[in-house]
């Protein structure tokens, strides 16, 4: 799946941090002082929440095929997916409040806990329609503990071990792009896919119970709480059910109404964000000239791509005879070539990054269309490796414009306030990419009929087409910087 990684929550919080005054680091942190016993419980939750969110993204992906097989449910195949992310984009419009109100201790409970309750549910589902509820339980709680492992590090830590602090939350990203398709796949090939969640229930209830020892217990965000978007997050919610919808009705007149439906259900969310007092994506958005808008646009098209990784397992099990490891590990080569080219990627000078950004939609799109194009039945291990290539590939587009679109969303304004806020939302706009575009995959899928070959090639190639629009934001994006 995702999140999903959610390299871009990465980028984010880094962006913050140097959006934000230089602080009095007292001297240089070192990592040894980090993990010693006084901030060792800290430093075990902040990483271990977002490393239970980040591994969860790509642990379902690698055990879909397995739980399908188990309890049916086939064709809400995507909304494993887009449910889990719309809630984790909700829960990331509460973070700041939970924080006002309660302080860091609960906040860091109440994550845990709902994280933990929709395991729960996991591990206890006698059908899809009951999965799809435990996942999203789990997805509020997973979107709050990823938006605090960045928004605590302030109080929770002395400000000489913030930049080490934020560099391992960071990198909890990539622990679940590598570890997570190799864990779920290891349960799925045991028949054990509801002790992989029984798992993630156990690490969340342990962590929760360090909480209140390890973390400020009346400490509370001295920040003002921004008023939740209410009406743009109901409209958004709604525009990515009907493209759920569309996944499971019968193809044809029904289908149609409801991929028209969610369309119009986006349009509307637009104007409310355009019209409205207060809004999911920042308002300097949508000011006539700005440069965020293509900005953002670019995110969404290349996170579109990345939803591709949702059923690369299944595709791969089924097309090539792939055990459940090697097809998760398939899965996730895309976010591997997407951590491996943002490495190289951040040493970039201006021009370089300009280039990168105007790349990247090309290499993702022509990577999604060759493993679009190259799908049989009975691939041979060569062709497989192909598939693997070509995923890397279009895991590098994304990786070599990210940070720097991170930079740019960050460089939109001069008022240092609202460029964090501009930067942080890029994490925000790839949540709502990643739960649209699920749903629409899981629509294209549908239409492939019984050819599960088919079902491959339409909807990679339709993902192909938005990562494409890509192409042209780009340009406009860098043009405006």
């Amino acid at each position: 799946m995702t999140a999903t990684s959610s390299k871009a929550s990465a980028a984010a919080a880094n962006t913050r941090a140097s959006a934000e005054p230089e602080p009095d680091t007292e001297g240089a942190g070192r990592w040894s002082e980090l993990f010693a016993g006084r901030y060792l419980a800290t430093v075990a939750i902040l990483a271990g929440g977002v490393a239970l969110y980040a591994m969860n993204l790509y642990f379902t992906a690698a055990l879909m095929p397995s739980i399908v097989e188990d309890i049916g449910g086939e064709r809400y195949y995507a909304w494993v997916a887009t449910g889990f992310l719309m809630a984790a984009v909700i829960a990331s419009m509460l973070v700041s409040r939970l924080l006002s109100v309660g302080g860091a201790a609960t906040a860091y409970l109440v994550g845990f806990l709902v994280f933990a309750a929709g395991a729960a549910v996991n591990v206890v589902s006698p059908t899809m329609e009951v999965l799809i509820v435990g996942r999203v339980v789990q997805g509020f709680g997973g979107g709050l503990l990823a938006g605090l492992g960045y928004a605590v590090i302030r109080t929770a830590l002395p400000a000489r071990l913030w930049a080490r602090a934020a560099g391992l939350v960071s990198a909890m990203w990539g622990v679940g792009t590598l570890v997570g398709p190799a864990l779920g796949g290891v349960f799925a090939e045991l028949g054990l896919w509801r002790w992989a969640y029984g798992l993630l229930l156990a690490v969340a209830v342990v962590l929760a119970s360090l909480t209140r020892k390890a973390l400020p217990r009346t400490a509370k965000s001295t920040a003002r709480p921004s008023p939740i978007p209410v009406v743009p997050l109901v409209l958004l919610t709604l525009a990515a059910s009907a493209f759920s919808l569309s996944s499971t009705v019968a193809p044809g007149v029904a289908t149609t109404i409801a991929l028209v439906v969610g369309a119009l259900l986006i349009a509307a969310f637009l104007l409310a964000e355009i019209t409205g007092s207060v809004s999911v994506l920042p308002k300097l958005t949508y000011t006539r000239g700005s440069g965020l808008t293509w900005i953002y646009l670019t995110v969404a098209a290349l996170c579109a791509g990345v939803m591709t990784e949702n059923f690369i397992p299944l595709f791969g099990q089924k097309l090539a005879g792939l055990t459940p490891l090697a097809a998760g590990l398939l899965g996730a080569a895309l976010s591997v070539g997407w951590v491996v080219a943002q490495l190289f990627s951040v040493n970039f000078a201006a021009a370089g990054a300009r280039r990168a950004i105007r790349i990247a939609p090309l290499l993702l799109t022509g990577g999604l269309l060759a493993y679009a194009l190259t799908q049989t039945d009975d691939a041979s291990p060569a062709l497989v490796i192909l598939w693997a290539s070509a995923l890397f590939l279009a895991g590098t587009g994304i990786g070599l414009a990210f940070p720097h679109l991170s930079v740019a969303a960050m460089s939109s304004t001069d008022d240092q306030a609202e460029g964090a806020k501009a930067a942080a939302a890029l994490n925000t706009t790839q949540l709502i990419s990643y739960a649209v575009t699920s749903a629409i995959a899981g629509t294209l899928i549908r239409l492939g009929d019984d050819s599960l070959v088919d079902s491959a090639r339409l909807m990679t190639v339709g993902i192909a087409v938005l990562t494409a629009l890509g192409v042209a934001t780009a340009v406009l994006a860098t043009r405006r910087r």
